[in-house]
């Protein structure tokens, strides 16, 4: 039997997409065929002819995600950084946005200076966030945090497979980030919190694949989109050292709320919004400062002795 043209079974691929409504067709159809064929997208084009079995097993594919099947989900990974994770039903899928917030977290580690920086990843999902950050850092002491039964499946799944790889081992709790009496072994010893939670305020449009395919706990924040925020922040407010940093993603109609809350506190300062690459509102940071009376303790001379001797 003949072999087929790979260039024409993409072209119908994206025009069965785009008609679907995919936002992205021409990149999902060769995203799939990468999939399928195990090589790079942007090695498609030294694959001129395939198998009519292989262009069978991609029209499959491409049947799925016509009927608004997320495409991670057809190949099981998405992903960050330098890593891939594993994502299915029952676990928010990350989004290209997130790597700003990451990118930012790992130019603030930078600064930390020589001692194991101390990470928290609250609201961890599939573990995404704190997995790359822990593969980048090797040195890093990375803690995450997630509710949810099924998506805390999913990161135990994914940080068993990074420590196979080889990277630094995370630590993995399941609590309630908006808790009062959630983690307090970490209370001041925190040098970064970094976190994507809920944030959707409820009653918003979404696309098909994030409606009915994320779970609604991990999308939406109540109806201004705060309800997780919120309490989060004082939480971070009592794990972060002081000079510690935090960076919370939010909705891109929060971008002044969340800083609002921040600069509410005398904890932090040095707040600021961040934009997306599209410039809209994605994510806030914050600087943990000492209030005066931690000051005027931080220069008692015991305190300045035993500073001295570590």
């Amino acid at each position: 039997m003949s072999r087929l043209p790979l260039r024409l079974a993409l072209i119908e691929a994206a025009k069965q997409l785009d008609a679907a409504g995919v936002p992205s067709p021409r990149t999902d159809a060769e995203l799939l065929a990468s999939h399928l064929l195990g090589v790079e997208r942007t090695r498609l084009g030294l694959i001129p002819l395939v198998d009519p079995e292989v262009i069978a097993a991609f029209d499959e594919l491409v049947a799925q995600r016509v009927k608004r099947i997320p495409l991670q989900h057809i190949i099981g990974v998405a992903s960050m950084g330098n890593i891939d994770v594993a994502v299915g039903p029952g676990v928010f899928i990350p989004r290209p946005e997130t790597e700003l917030l990451m990118g930012w977290a790992l130019s603030f580690l930078e600064g930390c200076g020589s001692k194991p920086p101390v990470v928290l990843d609250l609201c961890t999902g599939s573990g995404v966030l704190a997995l790359s950050i822990a593969e980048a850092r090797p040195d890093a002491v990375v803690h995450a945090v997630e509710k949810e039964p099924a998506a805390l499946a999913w990161a135990r799944r994914n940080a068993a497979d990074r420590e196979a790889a080889g990277d630094t081992p995370i630590h993995l709790h399941q609590g309630d980030v908006t808790d009062r009496n959630l983690l307090p072994g970490l209370e001041g010893g925190v040098d970064l919190v970094v976190s994507n939670p809920p944030y959707i305020p409820e009653g918003a449009q979404l696309q098909p694949e994030v409606m009915d395919y994320d779970p609604h706990t991990a999308l939406f924040g109540g109806a201004d989109g705060l309800s997780v925020i919120k309490p989060m922040i004082s939480n971070i407010a009592r794990w972060l050292r002081i000079g510690g940093a935090a960076g919370i993603e939010h909705d891109d109609t929060n971008g002044d709320g969340v800083a609002a809350l921040f600069s509410a506190r005398r904890v932090f300062g040095d707040v600021a919004q961040h934009p997306d690459l599209a410039g809209r509102p994605r994510f806030v940071v914050a600087r943990r400062v000492a209030t005066d009376v931690e000051a005027q303790r931080n220069r008692t001379p015991e305190v300045q002795s035993e500073r001295m001797a570590e």
